[in-house]
């Protein structure tokens, strides 16, 4: 099948209008395990504190292969968004991030460092 010339382009996709509920309360989650299928990734959010021994799970969301890395595309694209605005974002080299997050820092370790 051939284009006739001066045909129409087709319409552009049209992003759907995401609607939040009025009473749509934040879940904070400090924790992702990740984990995949051949059809679908699998993420459970989870919250972990100090002196916890375990992590409570408080989302799971299960997408596509196709929305993972659509998912991971938009995230580059707004990470690079943010750092241009306020800085890169760095991660810990001397510790592992949990000790970043959940431990103070050694006495002997200049916080200004």
């Amino acid at each position: 099948m051939t284009k006739s010339k001066g045909a129409p382009p087709p319409p552009a996709a049209r992003r759907p209008k995401i609607l939040v509920p009025k009473d749509q309360e934040p879940t904070y989650a400090n924790l992702v395990r990740i984990a995949h299928t051949a059809s679908e990734f699998i993420m459970d959010y989870a919250r972990f504190f100090p002196g916890d021994h375990h992590a409570k799970v408080v989302s799971r969301v299960v997408i596509s292969p196709l929305s993972a890395k659509l998912l991971l595309r938009a995230l580059t694209e707004n990470l690079a968004k943010y750092e241009a605005q306020f800085g890169e974002v760095e991660i810990p080299q001397k510790q592992s991030l949990a000790d970043f997050l959940f431990k103070p820092p050694d006495k002997d370790e200049d916080p200004e460092e």
